[in-house]
């Protein structure tokens, strides 16, 4: 089969960077013929064999004083062209969008939808990798990181009166226009179905008459197992990922200034660095992948996913209960989905450190517990590479 990944960025950047790469690889691997269509950038490590690429785009300040600049952000002409161009040249059986906003815009989906009226079989799968469709400025919180569902039933003007888009009146009401504009021409209908990594996003998603027929949950994949056996568990706590306020770190930060007698491991980078740092108990590590992180994570009593915003399908829950490690994570969006509370770990209301506290020292306190715990994570069913892809396909294939 002929499959186009479309990504506004073709190389390392973030959460949705990695899906797109070991997602690709993965169906090469199996036979599969797979190009790629995003941004022109000199670091790019995924190509098409056609050369067409979208020329770079760089939001400064500037681009906000031209007119024409802020035009393309919400219809991109040139990657609607070249888009068009790529389908004709390679004609692929399935289409998987992923982060394709501003940069790329939906105006790639208008050339597919081009495309399709040729009679043309090609089916178009939409990964939703946040709240995108239904929250102009794509999180679902507020400018002070409160959960916020105010543009939900397409009311995206108060997006432009919170200035929800980076505290910007100018990007807010660009992030506003974006939404009105690609939902009242309808561009979506081209798309089959909606990929979403859990059924809190799907809830969401579905509160749009023109996505709730298309929605699926398909739950985020791991690409490997861990042997958990070649790890021994020692005395610490551990969270990793992004450090900062919406993760619900500096709550933790609290938490684990009054548990003075264990030891808290921080590993990620962002801009609660410097106060982790002065915490006697803490230990900050830095940024770690592969074989580092995993050993860290394995080796963790605990693992925490103390979000305040609404994670949909969190890898840091995900791969913590792969590596044998249970998880005390907030109630916020698909966390509780990972959780099976009281076999694999405890859910707790995001923001209350009174409740994390007591989490924390039930199952720090109460080693057969904290063992069963473990032992059900080795034990858990996980999304494997192969289960994900197996399902897109069988999907394409019904429908």
């Amino acid at each position: 089969m002929k499959i186009l990944l479309v990504n506004k960025f073709l190389y390392q950047k973030g959460g949705a960077e990695t899906y797109v790469i070991k997602l690709g690889n993965f169906f090469k691997l199996q036979g599969h013929e797979v190009q790629y269509f995003g941004m022109k950038n000199s670091k790019n490590i995924l190509k098409n064999d056609y050369n067409l690429y979208v020329s770079e785009k760089d939001f400064s300040p500037k681009t906000f004083k031209n007119i024409f600049q802020v035009k393309s952000m919400i219809n991109n002409k040139e990657a609607k062209k070249k888009m068009i161009r790529l389908l004709n040249v390679y004609e692929p059986n399935l289409v998987i969008l992923n982060n394709i906003e501003y940069h790329l815009t939906p105006s790639i989906i208008d050339a597919i939808g081009i495309y399709k009226k040729k009679n043309k079989k090609i089916k178009v799968f939409y990964v939703a990798h946040d709240y995108q469709l239904v929250c102009p400025s794509h999180g679902l919180f507020d400018n002070n990181i409160n959960p916020c569902e105010k543009c939900l039933n397409g009311k995206y003007i108060n997006c432009f009166k919170s200035k929800c888009m980076k505290n910007s009146r100018i990007k807010s009401l660009i992030a506003m226009l974006d939404s009105f504009y690609w939902h009242k021409r309808k561009t979506y209908n081209y798309v089959d179905k909606i990929i979403c990594p859990s059924y809190f996003m799907k809830s969401k998603l579905d509160t749009c008459d023109l996505f709730k027929n298309k929605t699926i949950v398909i739950h985020n994949y791991v690409d490997k197992k861990i042997e958990t056996n070649n790890y021994e568990k020692k005395d610490y706590i551990i969270y990793f990922g992004k450090l900062c306020k919406d993760k619900g770190v500096e709550t933790l930060i609290e938490v684990a200034k009054e548990l003075k007698n264990i030891k808290f491991v921080f590993a990620g980078y962002g801009p609660l660095e410097n106060k982790i740092q002065k915490i006697t108990n803490a230990e900050f590590v830095g940024f770690k992948s592969g074989k580092e992180l995993e050993s860290l994570i394995a080796e963790a009593k605990i693992s925490i996913c103390p979000s305040e915003w609404y994670e949909n399908c969190p890898f840091s829950v995900i791969e913590s209960i792969m590596c044998g490690t249970p998880v005390i994570g907030s109630n916020m969006g698909g966390i509780p989905e990972l959780i099976n509370e009281g076999i694999n770990g405890e859910i707790f209301e995001a923001k209350n450190k009174t409740e994390l506290k007591n989490k924390i020292l039930m199952l720090w306190n109460d080693k057969q517990k904290l063992e069963r715990y473990s032992k059900n994570c080795k034990n858990n069913k996980v999304v494997t590479i192969k289960n994900y892809a197996e399902k897109l396909i069988s999907l394409y294939k019904n429908i």
